[in-house]
């Protein structure tokens, strides 16, 4: 018995890391599936909805399917009007940006002993239209990429509102093969990831609409284009409040003249991160929904490794999704505790 155990215990430790491998490896087939499957399970409740008023399920999909494409047209609209906004604008503000990060420059150059080139200016040697083309086939390659991984997005969240891809059934064949307790556990990854996105969604939204507000209180530019990045890079734990504060603040020292104007922005957005990430966040999501700091880094880390910056938005909503599954096994449920912090 000891033997085998033994022997249990070396395939598992063979078999983790050829699993995370596959799934860097395949990322461009786990990504829009894994994000495919929170899309779908946040709009199992309408379906069951329509479901109830009797309607076909290729009606019920489409209507889920047209409320979706309605709020990427409202999203593709704010985009345009942030663009709109930015071209509206005129070059004072990037004749200004340039020489004060010309000036920046410069003193850089002369703290460290390096010799300016005569006759050029700083902003220019540094972005010359060299740099620029050589810039030009990796944004195509991206574009490219993410209009494939929206394409296969799409394609899976018809499959699992279609049930054609059952999580249910999945976990039960898979993992628990215990009808109860699959149908159970289904339920509380349900009930938790919804109200994980519904959170997380109205957090980013009040963070976006304020650091516009605050942007346009303060005479920075681009209100709109800031609120909509808060918004969206909000969706990134932890570190996108810190990058939304750290090239906000950037910015904001191009623009503001008096550093008193400038100290009160940068105490102003810094005090709406704090106020919305850090306090009323977790208290809309409950103590039940706690995960360990520890654990919300390390999994950043690891999922942003794994999967890039689709990894750094899903590594909570993946932990929870682990943590639920954790805690049905009486061997696995310590790890579930340590994940939450509370250890029982």
């Amino acid at each position: 018995m000891d033997k085998i155990k033994t022997t249990n215990y070396l395939l598992l430790i063979i078999v983790i890391p050829i699993i995370f491998y596959l799934l860097k490896v395949l990322s461009f087939i786990f990504v829009p599936l894994v994000f495919s499957m929170f899309i779908a399970l946040l709009f199992l409740p309408l379906m069951r909805f329509l479901r109830k008023r009797k309607l076909p399920k290729a009606i019920s999909v489409l209507i889920v399917l047209l409320v979706i494409a309605l709020g990427v047209k409202l999203g593709v609209e704010l985009v345009k009007l942030s663009s709109k906004e930015i071209i509206a604008s005129d070059s004072q503000f990037f004749h200004k940006a340039e020489d004060k990060i010309n000036l920046l420059i410069d003193n850089t150059e002369a703290f460290f002993g390096v010799d300016k080139v005569e006759g050029s200016r700083s902003l220019t040697r540094l972005l010359n239209k060299d740099a620029l083309l050589s810039n030009l086939s990796p944004t195509i390659s991206f574009i490219t990429k993410f209009l494939t991984a929206l394409l296969m997005t799409t394609f899976f969240v018809v499959l699992w509102l279609a049930e054609s891809i059952n999580v249910e059934q999945l976990i039960n064949k898979t993992i628990l093969k215990k009808k109860h307790t699959s149908i159970k556990t289904f339920m509380k990854i349900e009930k938790d990831l919804i109200k994980f996105i519904k959170v997380k969604f109205l957090v980013s939204f009040l963070t976006g609409v304020f650091t516009g507000l605050a942007c346009y209180f303060f005479d920075v530019s681009f209100p709109i284009f800031w609120g909509l990045f808060a918004f969206l890079i909000n969706f990134v734990q932890m570190v996108g409040s810190f990058i939304t504060v750290i090239l906000l603040s950037l910015f904001a020292f191009v623009e503001l003249e008096t550093s008193s104007k400038l100290l009160f922005f940068v105490l102003s957005i810094a005090g709406t991160q704090v106020l919305y990430g850090s306090i009323l966040e977790p208290v809309f999501m409950g103590k039940s929904f706690s995960i360990n700091i520890i654990a919300v880094l390390v999994m950043l880390m690891f999922w942003g490794f794994i999967w890039g910056i689709p990894g750094l938005i899903m590594a909570i909503p993946i932990t929870v999704f682990l943590k639920i599954i954790l805690e049905q096994f009486p061997r696995t449920k310590i790890i579930s505790d340590l994940l939450s912090g509370s250890p029982s």
